[in-house]
This record gives C-alpha cells, structure tokens and sequence, in this order.
C-alpha cells in the first residue's frame, strides 16, 4: 500500500506499508519483560538466603544434608534438557516436524527426571526433620528451591501442551513464536538453576 502527502513545495513524501502486522516481536519484548520480573523474583529470594542461610536455630546445617551427588545428577539433567531443547529448536528452524516433537519429549523426559530427584530430596529431607519449619536456613532453602522447583514444573506442562499443538496443527508461525518463549524460559531455568547449585548447594557444604 502506497500513501503520499503533498508539501508546500509540490513534492510529495511516499509511505509504504506492507499491510502485514508482526506479533512475534511484541509477544518476544512482553515475554522478555515477564522475564525480568522473574528474575527480580528469584533475586529475592537468594536475597533472602543469603541473610537466613545460616540461621540453623541448633540444627543440621547444608554439610549435614546436602547430597552432592544426588544434586549433580539433578544439575546434569537439567543441563541436558537445555541441550535437547535447543536441538528441537534447530529442528524448528529447518522446519522438520518430527525432529522436534523428538526432542521435545526427551526435554520433558529430562524435566521430570529433574523433578522427581527434587521430589525425592524434600521427602528425604522431611523424613529426617528437616523440613521447613526446622529453621530460617530451612525454611529459605525450601522457599527458594521450591519455587524454582514450580517454574520446572509449569515449563514441562507448558512444553507438553505444545508438543500436542505442533503435533495437531504442524510448525505454524504461532507455534514457533511459542516455542521461541518456552526456549528463552526453559534455558532461564537453567540459568538460575546453576545460581542455585552454586550458591546453596556448594557454598552449603563448606564450613
């Protein structure tokens, strides 16, 4: 479509418009400002840590609970599903479907492989009397790991909820504008996951 608007001096100034609307850069900018406000979220929330950390109120403390290796698996599947995850985005770009609903459940295989050992070491956890309400350490570890624990959570229902919607109606544009946002979500995980590794976990284990 072509538009022009005279001037005083008879030239006329040409605007061109495609006629096209292009949602994926707005829905990208939201989700990346969703993004940030999680991250203030979780800057919180190690904030928090940080001050109550060491608040034990004569209990065990991280050297006394933490199992490294049980949480290094945890960090290596989650590592992986970014992997995977990454994979089946390189599928989307060539446009092949079936690699990306391929990779796409080994991401979700990873996830939940991630939170059943999650799973396994607050029941584990609460078992021995460490629960939340033992101490402040406790109560911010739980609160901190927790939440990220329902990120995982809800990244994993969403990524299966699009595997059934690339499945049904292919790699449509609003398929890949979704598959863009979980991307940038799913490795966002990983990213505060390996703060939380760091942070708590090793940090946790030394005197």
């Amino acid at each position: 479509m072509q538009t022009s608007t005279p001037l005083a001096a008879g030239h006329p100034v040409r605007f061109y418009d495609d006629g096209e609307h292009h949602p994926q850069q707005g829905t990208l900018l939201g989700f990346w400002i969703y993004l940030m406000s999680d991250c203030l979220i979780f800057a919180v929330l190690f904030a928090i840590y940080a001050v109550l950390g060491r608040g034990y109120a004569a209990g065990p403390s991280g050297a006394d609970l933490f199992n490294l290796p049980l949480v290094a698996a945890n960090t290596a599947l989650l590592l992986f599903s970014s992997v995977t995850y990454g994979l089946a985005m390189i599928g989307m770009q060539h446009g092949h479907k079936k690699a990306v609903l391929g990779w796409l459940a080994v991401t979700a295989v990873f996830g939940l492989g991630f939170l059943g050992l999650e799973l396994f070491e607050f029941s584990h956890l609460i078992q021995e009397g460490a629960g939340p309400q033992r101490s402040a350490f406790l109560s911010s570890f739980f609160t901190l790991v927790g939440t990220h624990g329902l990120h995982v959570t809800f990244g994993t229902i969403w990524l299966v909820t699009l595997m059934f919607q690339v499945s049904r109606f292919g790699l449509t544009l609003e398929n890949k504008r979704r598959l863009m946002c979980l991307s940038m979500f799913w490795h966002f995980l990983d990213v505060v996951w390996i703060g939380v590794f760091t942070f708590v976990y090793l940090m946790g284990v030394l005197p």
